[in-house]
């Protein structure tokens, strides 16, 4: 019976390990933790959520939400336990991080043809003979291994640097100083809002971009992600680039019926409801000073964390040129080597776990001697795998979800004036196609 390893138990890891179980090839799966945890995790359990906990929008007519929809008619475990752990956020779907992780590691567990390890894999030469290796170590792959990746593939490997943001605690909010409101009106209120007066936000303004930072090696000779950027990085391009960004006011009302300067929101981060985090605020700032400067956003004086916000480098391999579109490294066999997740340049959680479904996909056809699945462009799924093996440009920089990637030949006839009905054409299209292909490609 063949065999495959997979490396790495996150969502991307998961998605495939389930993938080429199902399909009844012997699964061997390595995840180092709790024998040793990267710099941002700290769950013992399979597929942590550690940046945030909202997996984005739901609707169709957002790219994200139409990858989601993709990935349940693929039959992702992802959005399976997404949607049984979900709590309150509006229009996106925002998870309570340990359930979600909780009812991943409990399918991984009860399979029967998943074998798990429970230790670091820190050279490709520690992992026993097989037919196939997934590597779904994601961005923060431990040093020995991503040494490895880089000296397999001739040093081509990227550099850039993740942010998480802080989380509080409920009770510790000043909820007098703050109010619940969805933006415009529209869906449930389920984000707490803390409202800033001009002077409030330029005092927090001066003092946030003037506030010590954490040292972080090679910090000031890397790529920052812009889906990541810490929010004082992202402060010091201009006084007003945060008002027009993460804490814009458009679509708040305070209760007493003014319109605030600025908004800071946050989001629900548990099922319980005792931990929110501050959306946006991702930062590499000391903690001492996130206390001393969050502390000035109102509602937030007294404010205790969960978690303080952190930073930590994280590595994507050059991909264009050596991964094919079905995540499998080219030239290699004996075995075979597929990557999945973010180390393969997609960015996002679900985009992370719908890499390992067609790197699962793929790497269960190949021992099995069937040909190899490249999912339509006119598809999330198949546009994410194209940029990753076919990007043209010289600035590779990791892509998500997006319709401008998406092959939308299927509405250039139609005379659609309104955006939302076009990508919704896209959007049912892809779907569509994707069913189509499923049966006729046997997935």
């Amino acid at each position: 019976m063949a065999e495959i390893c997979i490396i790495g138990a996150g969502l991307a890891g998961c998605e495939a390990a389930l993938k080429v179980a199902d399909r009844g090839v012997k699964v061997t799966l390595f995840e180092m933790k709790p024998e040793k945890y990267s710099p941002a995790h700290g769950n013992p359990g399979f597929a942590e959520l550690v940046c945030s906990n909202s997996l984005k929008a739901v609707n169709i007519e957002n790219a994200s939400g139409l990858l989601k929809e993709e990935m349940r008619i693929l039959g992702s475990v992802c959005v399976e336990a997404a949607y049984a752990s979900r709590v309150p956020a509006g229009q996106a779907l925002a998870v309570d991080r340990e359930m979600f992780s909780r009812i991943i590691t409990e399918k991984i567990e009860s399979h029967r043809n998943i074998s798990i390890v429970r230790k670091e894999i820190s050279s490709l030469s520690d992992l026993p003979e097989c037919d196939a290796v997934i590597i779904a170590t994601g961005p923060l792959t431990s040093e020995g291994l991503a040494n490895d990746i880089a000296g397999l593939m001739g040093n081509s490997s990227l550099k850039f640097f993740d942010a998480a943001a802080p989380i509080v605690y409920y009770d510790s909010i000043d909820h007098d100083r703050t109010f619940k409101a969805a933006r415009y009106g529209k869906g449930t209120a389920d984000y707490i809002n803390c409202p800033m007066t001009k002077d409030e936000y330029y005092a927090f303004y001066d003092a946030l971009v003037s506030a010590e930072t954490a040292e972080v090696e090679e910090f000031d000779s890397v790529n920052l992600y812009e889906g990541c950027m810490p929010v004082e990085e992202m402060a010091r391009r201009g006084r007003d680039t945060l008002k027009f960004g993460p804490l814009k006011p458009v679509g708040l009302t305070c209760p007493d019926g003014t319109r605030p300067y600025a908004v800071v929101q946050l989001r629900q981060d548990d099922e319980a409801g005792t931990l929110y985090n501050l959306v946006g605020f991702q930062t590499r700032l000391k903690f001492p000073e996130q206390r001393r400067v969050f502390g000035m956003i109102p509602g937030l004086e007294k404010a205790e964390y969960a978690r303080y916000g952190v930073m930590h480098r994280n590595t994507y391999i050059k991909s264009p040129g050596l991964l094919g579109e079905d995540y499998r490294l080219k030239g290699y066999d004996s075995p075979a080597i597929f990557f999945a997740g973010q180390i393969t340049g997609v960015e996002g959680y679900m985009e992370s776990a719908d890499s390992g479904i067609v790197a699962g996909i793929n790497c269960a056809k190949y021992v099995l001697g069937e040909k190899r699945a490249v999912f339509p462009l006119s598809t999330v799924t198949g546009a994410l795998a194209n940029y990753v093996a076919n990007y043209g440009g010289k600035d590779f920089q990791p892509m998500g979800a997006n319709f401008g990637i998406v092959d939308s030949s299927c509405v250039s006839g139609l005379k659609i004036r309104d955006k939302t009905a076009k990508k919704r054409a896209i959007a049912e299209n892809a779907l569509n196609v994707l069913r189509d292909f499923i049966s006729e490609e046997n997935i």
